[in-house]
This record gives C-alpha cells, sequence and structure tokens, in this order.
C-alpha cells in the first residue's frame, strides 16, 4: 500500500491555464478531465471546465486543481486549496476518511463517484478540507 499527499488548488474557470503554466515551469505530463468528460455536467456553461486536472513529473513534483463550480462558494485565495490524500485500495482510504471524521463537516460522503472508486470530502475539526479518495483511471501517475 502506498499513500500520497498532493496540494489540490481551487479556481474559478482558471484550473487549464493555471496547470499550463505550472507544466512549462515543473515540466512534467499533464492530465486534464473536463466536467463533460467526466458526465458530470451541472452547468452548460462550465462543461469544458476542469473537473480534476494534474501536472506530475518524474522527480516527484505533483500539483492537482479543479475549477469550483458556480453552485459552490469559491473566494480567491479563500479557500483556494484542498489536501488530497489519494490511496490505493478502498480499506486503506475508509480508514483514513472514519479517523478525519471526527467532529467534521462531510461535504460529500465517501462512496464511489464517475471519477474514483471511492470519493469523499470533509471539513475537519481544525477547518482544513480534505479530499480522500481511491487512485482512479483519470490518473496519470
Amino acid at each position: 500500500m502506498s499513500v500520497n499527499t498532493v496540494t489540490h488548488l481551487n479556481f474559478r474557470g482558471d484550473a487549464q491555464a493555471a496547470l499550463t503554466f505550472y507544466q512549462s515551469v515543473f515540466g512534467g505530463d499533464l492530465a486534464v478531465v473536463t466536467y463533460k468528460d467526466a458526465g458530470n455536467v451541472q452547468e452548460p456553461s462550465e462543461a469544458d471546465q476542469v473537473m480534476w486536472g494534474q501536472v506530475s513529473s518524474a522527480d516527484g513534483f505533483r500539483i492537482m486543481a479543479y475549477d469550483v463550480p458556480s453552485r459552490l462558494p469559491y473566494s480567491r485565495g479563500e479557500n483556494a486549496f484542498f489536501v488530497s490524500v489519494r490511496g490505493e485500495t478502498a480499506e486503506e482510504i475508509t480508514a483514513y476518511w472514519e479517523k478525519l471524521s471526527e467532529g467534521a463537516s462531510v461535504v460529500q460522503p465517501l462512496a464511489p463517484a464517475q471519477w474514483a472508486p471511492l470519493y469523499g470530502m470533509l471539513t475537519d475539526r481544525f477547518g482544513v478540507t480534505w479530499v480522500i479518495d481511491v487512485v482512479s483511471p483519470y490518473d496519470a501517475s
């Protein structure tokens, strides 16, 4: 088993440009899944925005990003990031979820999703938002 944490940046319509820029700085591979690609379009004008994106390089650099949908609150600099914990098995991720959930506010219950075998989001009792998931087929690492 292995688990890693990745900085997950949040944008409102600029995720593709930001990821392209970070790739130009750090090199590596760029992977992007739009809301349309994932079959998760809730607002037609946001269909081509980034639902999940990542730049990863052979030397270990990795950053993730997405465009916060307009139906969710977003304030640049105020909720500009999540901590993403990605694991290889449902058992591993469920154990982390159960521990982090104590006193937390669940944003998205831990469950299978179209883009990951298991995915959930919560804000812990200290105000940190965590995205917890099992590595998906979209992962370019």
